[in-house]
């Protein structure tokens, strides 16, 4: 059964692409009692105009946060700013999806160097591992005001979600390979969905949801322009899969139509 997202709803890497238009369609389908915090390295710059549009496009909705997800004090001015801003409300969805991929795909063997993977790491992995970490206490605190659902679990009540990749699959892999080579990408994101399944363990006495979801090959920087999927047509399954996860899901990873993927 499907939920209405609602309440405080944090999101990570919002400056462009799927970041983007997670806030913009939520700030247009979520009702009075939802906010959003748009998190961004530069909310300022340059690069977050089309976020400062949205903004002002739906004033009182989106709240812009600075988050640098490889930088744990910018985690940690971040995590103060938003625990001023929310109160005794705490938070009800944390979404990662700030990522990097480096170098540029294919991304095979030979163009990739140690630093390549070491970056893509620290972004992909470390960054949502720290950002969990930090928020538990906000996340509590929804989980915590929903008392009433018992141990029922959803993205209205209190999560976490990660946004992974289907080639991070390692049973999907001879599939996927050929396509694009992306060794720091796809090893990053596997370790992605080994921190997904491990918070959703930890978290789940807390009755947090923790899943992980595939957006799709999507036409971004990041996908290319031959990608098949709109970052709109992405992020509306993505939000209609998020509404109806419960418990049966925790650690799951699943795509953007709700198909579950293998490990």
């Amino acid at each position: 059964m499907s939920e209405k997202l609602e309440g405080n709803i944090l999101v990570t890497g919002t400056n462009r692409g799927i970041g983007l238009e997670l806030v913009k369609q939520l700030a247009e389908k979520t009702g009075e009692v939802a906010h959003i915090y748009a998190c961004c390295r530069e909310p300022a710059g340059t690069s977050a105009e089309a976020l400062r549009d949205l903004t002002n496009q739906y004033p009182g909705k989106i709240t812009l946060i600075k988050l640098d997800t490889s930088d744990e004090d910018s985690i940690s001015a971040a995590v103060q700013a938003v625990s001023k801003l929310i109160g005794a409300g705490g938070l009800n969805l944390l979404i990662n999806n700030a990522a990097i991929n480096q170098p540029a795909s294919p991304a095979p063997l030979s163009a990739t160097r140690k630093n390549d993977m070491m970056d893509v790491y620290e972004t992909n992995v470390v960054g949502p591992f720290l950002i969990a970490k930090m928020f538990l206490p906000l996340l509590q605190r929804s989980a915590e005001r929903e008392k009433n659902k018992g141990d029922e679990m959803s993205c209205s009540r209190s999560a976490i979600i990660n946004i992974s990749t289907i080639i991070s699959s390692i049973e999907k892999c001879p599939e996927t390979f050929p396509i694009a080579q992306m060794y720091s990408y796809r090893t990053s994101k596997a370790a992605l969905n080994m921190l997904t399944r491990c918070l959703a363990e930890d978290f789940k006495i807390h009755n947090i949801l923790v899943a992980a979801i595939h957006p799709g090959w999507v036409r971004t920087d990041m996908g290319g322009e031959q990608a098949p999927l709109t970052t709109q047509d992405s992020v509306l399954g993505m939000l209609s899969v998020m509404s109806s996860l419960s418990n049966k899901d925790c650690g799951m990873l699943v795509d953007w139509q709700g198909n579950t993927i293998p490990w």
